[in-house]
Order: structure tokens, then C-alpha cells, then sequence
């Protein structure tokens, strides 16, 4: 029996070296050392006599030949191999049909029958009981890349480990089961404790990806620089106004001043008929000085709304609830209301202050554009009521420059 070991691990070891792509990096010599070794270690276990030993370990060294003539059907063509190899070493036809079958007996997806053909398939799979199991598979997972131009991913190999652990493959064996379970149970839960850690991982990065698009995203129109433009916008606008506010203040006490210097010092003269030519000037300067206070009360009369709103319109989006005008009639608790849902919905809020800034800019517009009327009638007036005294004055008197003077000092004290 020795002899004949001996002999066919010769031409094994050789055969393979000489005929085995390189390619493959797991089915090569060393796997087919370590299934011999297996095969002899469960050989050793079961007690298995010699005639069936010599037969297993012969089928063991020549079960992975075949991968010298291709994948596919390589236990067929291992089979071949071995039948030329023993007829020539005078091995009987029953001993070679026995070798014949253990080889195919270890194709993929197999189920053997009798105790050899258990022993055999436990040996090719011992490697899944093995404290290297991690590193032997990456070779596989190697071989398949270069082999089967099947490349998979670190989440596709796990799961196609875990499947075939869990789905797949068994122990036929006792002693293979005693030996090699406890350590198979070991390797899976490694494998679903990477796969549990790889999805994390995975989540992880997705979600940095996902931030990373967003910040990408934001670039254009930051989350912060939204913020502060519309802070700095509000606060000019609400600048402007106060400005305009004070202008308007102005222009009404000073008309407010002209109309009781008006009324006390030239409504009081006309009484006298000698003062006739003073009355349309006085006429021209007071409807001046009126139309002037009557704009600059326009420019900052406050306006208004209703001050409701209603679920729909928060539902619509249709509300500002930004501006007082729009909820000082309501409940405290119906506002509190409407405001969580606007702070929920982003767009919501963004728009209210678009709003908010929108018709800021437009109660500016009206209170400047009347402003500008405001000091342009004031201006004119101011004009046309000195020229009006002037030309009335010379009318009446040639001497009309002292008493224009006299007038002016009248109006002042």
C-alpha cells in the first residue's frame, strides 16, 4: 500500500506542477496535500481497514487533476487521469472503479452514499472547520477572479460563505463532526459578525455621502449664509424704514410748526384791509404746508390685515406668520401651532422670510415714493409761497424789499 501512495504522490505533485495553471491558487498542490492529510486524519478516526484507506487516499491525491484540463466536469477528467495512472501500476479494475467514484463523488452538490464517499467529502471541506478558513477562502476568492473572471464584492463573498455554511454544506462524518463543527460554528459567526460590521459600515459611509452631497449641495446656498442674508436684509430694511419714519417725523413738525406761525402771526393781519394783497400768498403757502403734513401722515400711517389665518392656509403654505398683521386676532395656542409646523418644514420657513422681505420691501417702496412726493410738494411750496409774498408785496408797494424783510422777521419771531 505504501508503494503505491508513494508512487501516485510522485506523479501527483509532479503532474500538477508541471500542468496547473498558476491561476488557480487554491485548487493546487497544497489543497490537495491538505485533503490528503484530512482524509488520512478521518481515516485514523474511524478505523477505517487498509484496502478502504489505500482507496480513499489515492482518490484524496488525484480528486483535484482534473482543474489541469478545466473546470468544468474537472472530477470527470480527475477520474480519467487517475484510471491511466493506476492500469499502468497494475491496480485492479474493482480498485480503480472504487477510486472512480470517490472523485466524482466530490463534485459540487453531490450527496454521497457510503461511508468513503462521506469521508472524502468531509476532507475536500475540512478547510471549513479550520481555523485558517478566512485566509483559504480568499485564495478561492482569488482564484475565482482570475479563473471565472468573478469578481464579488466584500458584501457578495460574505454572503455567498454565510449561504453555503448555513444552506449548503454539512458534516457527514461523525468524527468529522465532533473535530471540525465547534470550529465551523466559530467561522460563521465570524462571518456574520463581519457581514453585521460591513453593513454598518456601509450605513456609515452612506450617510457621510449623503452629508457630503448635502454640503456639496449647500455650497451654492449655506444653511448659515441663508441665515445671516436674510438677518443682515431684515435689519436694513427695518433700518430703511425707521429712517423713513424720522423723515416723515421731520416734515410733519416742521409744516406743524409753519401752520401755528401761519395762524398767529399772517391769519391774524388780514382782518385789516390793508393787508388784502397777503391773502392768496398766505392761501398758497398754507395749502402747500397742509398738503404737506396730509403725505407725511400717509407715509407713516400704519396699515393692518385681519390677523387670522386659518389651517388651511398653514397647510398651503399661504400664511406669514412672521408679521403680527397676520395672527394678533388669534389664540395663543392656535399660533404656537402654526408655528411648529412652519419650523418643521424648511421650505415653509425660508419662504416666510422671503415673504416677510418681499412686502418689507414694498411698504419701503410706498413710504419713500411718498417721501419723495412729500419734499418735492414741500420744496415747491416753500418756493412758490416766498415768490407768491414777493410778487404780492411789489404789487402793493414799491418799497416791497423792506417790507419783505419786515415779513420774514415776523415769521421768524
Amino acid at each position: 500500500m505504501e508503494t503505491l501512495i508513494i508512487e501516485v504522490e510522485k506523479f501527483v505533485v509532479d503532474f500538477l506542477n508541471k500542468n496547473l495553471d498558476n491561476k488557480f491558487v487554491y485548487h493546487n498542490v497544497s489543497h490537495t496535500k491538505r485533503v490528503v492529510q484530512k482524509t488520512q486524519e478521518l481515516i485514523d478516526g474511524l478505523g477505517v481497514n487498509e484496502t478502504e484507506a489505500k482507496q480513499l487516499l489515492v482518490a484524496a491525491w488525484f480528486h483535484d487533476t482534473g482543474y489541469t484540463k478545466g473546470i468544468e466536469n474537472h472530477e470527470n477528467y480527475g477520474a480519467s487521469i487517475a484510471s491511466d495512472f493506476l492500469q499502468k501500476q497494475n491496480v485492479s479494475e474493482e480498485d480503480i472503479t472504487v477510486v472512480n467514484q470517490l472523485i466524482l463523488a466530490t463534485k459540487m452538490g453531490s450527496t454521497p452514499t457510503t461511508l468513503l464517499e462521506k469521508i472524502i467529502c468531509d476532507a475536500d471541506c475540512s478547510h471549513i472547520g479550520s481555523k485558517n478558513f478566512s485566509d483559504l477562502t480568499e485564495l478561492l476568492r482569488k482564484e475565482w477572479e482570475l479563473t471565472k473572471n468573478r469578481t464579488l464584492t466584500e458584501e457578495e463573498w460574505l454572503s455567498e460563505n454565510i449561504g453555503f455554511l448555513t444552506n449548503m454544506h454539512s458534516f457527514y462524518t461523525s468524527f468529522a463532526t465532533s473535530k471540525w463543527e465547534k470550529q465551523k460554528g466559530k467561522n460563521l459567526a465570524q462571518l456574520l459578525k463581519s457581514q453585521k460590521k460591513l453593513l454598518q459600515d456601509s450605513a456609515k459611509l452612506k450617510q457621510k455621502k449623503d452629508e457630503l452631497t448635502f454640503k456639496k449641495n449647500k455650497v451654492e446656498l449655506p444653511e448659515r449664509g441663508i441665515e445671516t442674508m436674510f438677518r443682515v436684509a431684515l435689519r436694513n430694511h427695518i433700518t430703511l424704514s425707521d429712517i423713513a419714519d424720522t423723515k416723515a417725523n421731520i416734515l410733519l413738525s416742521v409744516n406743524a410748526i409753519i401752520i401755528s406761525m401761519v395762524l398767529s402771526n399772517l391769519v391774524s393781519k388780514l382782518d385789516n384791509p390793508s393787508n388784502d394783497y397777503l391773502i392768496y400768498p398766505t392761501i398758497i403757502f398754507t395749502i402747500f404746508t397742509v398738503v404737506s403734513m396730509v403725505l407725511s401722515i400717509l407715509a407713516t400711517r400704519p396699515n393692518v390685515t385681519q390677523g387670522k389665518f386659518s389651517k388651511e392656509d398653514v397647510a398651503n403654505k399661504k400664511v406669514n406668520l412672521l408679521f403680527f398683521g397676520n395672527f394678533h386676532k388669534m389664540k395663543l395656542d392656535e399660533f404656537e401651532w402654526g408655528m411648529n409646523e412652519m419650523m418643521q418644514d424648511r421650505d415653509y420657513l425660508y419662504g416666510s422670510l422671503t415673504k416677510d422681505l418681499y412686502f418689507l420691501g414694498l411698504v419701503l417702496n410706498r413710504k419713500y415714493s411718498l417721501l419723495r412726493t412729500t419734499y418735492t410738494v414741500f420744496m415747491i411750496g416753500i418756493v412758490v409761497s416766498v415768490l407768491s409774498f414777493v410778487i404780492a408785496f411789489y404789487l402793493r408797494d414799491p418799497n416791497a424789499g423792506r417790507k419783505v424783510h419786515e415779513t420774514a422777521m415776523a415769521l421768524l419771531v
